[in-house]
């Protein structure tokens, strides 16, 4: 079996984020990571593997700058077999249909020499929250596609994943070749081992650009995407609480008009 996951370069939530002149999201200026969520997809490729034997290769897929190396790193490190790492200047900027079609053709390069049987994402990346990227490589690839499982089976070439609805839980089968997505209800992501992360300085790991995937730079980037960030404004600084001394009984008549006036009674 040959599995490809997709894995997304974000920047750290914790870190002080910002846009660039552009009114793009600076990837380069502040410290990043593998996506949380897309760590249950590659925890769930894992399982697979173990599951299927040795015949099975995982590959982790990123596009990003350059320095989005260390989410393909952070996977190796996890226990997947290869990385792939497709970087271009022209690619910055780009919308969630750019980044599927790049997604698209690199998956398409990864499998021209052993056919990719099942391409997994997370449910969402933890920058942009969009969770359409699985559904569009679906249809750029041609595949069926299976999402937001929270149970994932698999036996031979046959999958069955449940999906977890406000009202109820769909048990969903389907072929290989697919294309799925996992929430983070699939399964605890483990950690990496001190073996794994030894082990990761010595997979295979491969750097793509645009031409080498046969697309054209003009298909990609922020002047064709179909949405665009217009302003924004910096967050204001937090300001100081007032503080409500009760010396004379009058605490809780001064609470509740400050919540009044607040509109929150």
């Amino acid at each position: 079996m040959n599995i490809v996951v997709c894995v997304k370069h974000v920047p750290d939530s914790t870190a002080d984020r910002h846009f660039e002149d552009d009114l793009t999201v600076d990837r380069v200026g502040v410290d990043g990571l593998l996506s949380e969520l897309d760590e249950y997809a590659v925890e769930q490729a894992l399982q697979l593997k173990e599951k299927a034997g040795d015949d099975t290769t995982v590959t982790a897929l990123c596009v990003g700058p350059e320095k989005a190396v260390d989410a393909v790193r952070k996977a190796l490190q996890m226990g997947v077999d290869k990385g792939v790492l497709v970087s271009d200047e022209a690619i910055a900027g780009s919308d969630y249909i750019a980044t599927s079609l790049v997604l698209a053709k690199a998956v398409e390069k990864i499998g021209a020499e052993s056919r990719v049987d099942l391409v997994m994402c997370g449910m969402a990346s933890t920058d942009a929250a969009g969770s359409v990227v699985p559904a569009m490589l679906a249809e750029r690839l041609g595949l069926p596609q299976v999402t937001m499982a929270s149970v994932v089976e698999a036996q031979g070439d046959q999958v069955r994943i449940k999906r977890d609805g406000d009202a109820a839980t769909e048990v969903v089968g389907a072929t290989m070749p697919l294309v799925m997505s996992v929430t983070d209800q699939s399964g605890e992501a483990r950690y990496p081992s001190f073996k794994g992360i030894m082990a990761a300085k010595k997979k295979p790991m491969a750097t793509y650009s645009l031409a080498d995937l046969g697309v054209d730079p003009g298909q990609v980037g922020l002047s064709v995407a179909w949405t665009v960030v217009e302003d924004a404004t910096a967050r204001p600084p937090r300001s100081a609480g007032e503080i409500v001394k009760d010396e004379d009984g009058s605490g809780a008549t001064a609470l509740t008009e400050f919540l009044a006036a607040k509109k929150f009674i």
